[in-house]
């Protein structure tokens, strides 16, 4: 095996494992197996912004990894990126069922920024980033836009044909919430609190798309991926105003 290329993990708890363990010590264990292999290259995701305090546990455990994968014998490549999305996955058709509600909740007050990057131009990425392996490289990979939760739950809605008033949902009632949500539901949960604070983080690169460009990529515009330029609210729309 000449290259171990890493994209699993995830923001809730599974049957055998714990967030820790799936993108933290599996991790470790991956990037180990890849050396003992003989491997001459480890490529793996990571989000933006994650430090070993921060506020999501995927977050954490994603920082204690990248100071071992860091510390590697052999030649690895960190692509560390802002939100990455596609029609339809898991976040945007959970917004995208809010907006039968008169009012959408946001996770806080919706003003938490990041990048979106389509996966589409990750997939790209990641591709290119599996040339000419040396040393230690990290890419940081991120859209042309900054846009607020506010601002991606509009666009989605907008794609979908719906405008709704926003409702921000103060932080510590939606974590109660979500937490008795997840005790009766257990791994049928619509959604957890680990995975609601996705949209309540920051991720952002000061360095924007010149690393995705540097490999490559140019990133689309999140309207332009959701087919939602033409339908998309002004900021001044009564669906701003919460």
């Amino acid at each position: 095996m000449d290259t171990v290329v890493h994209l699993a993990g995830g923001a809730r708890d599974q049957a055998r494992a714990t967030v820790e363990e799936l993108n933290g010590l599996a991790s470790f264990r991956l990037l180990r197996a890849a050396e003992r292999a003989g491997a001459r290259h480890f490529v793996w995701i990571t989000p933006l912004g994650a430090t070993p305090h921060h506020p999501m546990r995927m977050h954490r455990a994603k920082a204690l990894a990248a100071a071992a994968i860091e510390a590697a014998d052999i030649p690895t490549t960190t692509l560390a990126h802002s939100l990455i999305y596609t029609p339809g996955d898991p976040h945007l058709l959970w917004i995208e069922r809010l907006g039968y509600l008169p009012a959408v909740p946001l996770v806080g007050r919706g003003i938490a920024r990041t990048q979106p990057i389509w996966a589409e131009d990750m997939a790209d990425a990641v591709l290119a980033a599996l040339q000419s392996p040396e040393g230690q490289r990290r890419f940081e990979l991120a859209g042309p836009e900054t846009l607020t939760q506010r601002e991606i739950v509009r666009l989605v809605l907008a794609a979908a044909g719906r405008r709704r008033r926003a409702l921000p949902l103060p932080l510590v009632g939606l974590r109660a919430a979500l937490r008795a949500e997840e005790t009766l539901a257990g791994p049928t949960s619509l959604i957890t609190w680990d995975e609601a604070q996705l949209l309540a983080v920051e991720m952002l690169s000061a360095r924007g798309t010149a690393d995705a460009e540097a490999l490559g990529v140019t990133p689309r515009r999140m309207p332009a991926v959701l087919g939602a330029r033409s339908r998309q609210p002004t900021s001044s729309a009564p669906s701003d105003s919460a």
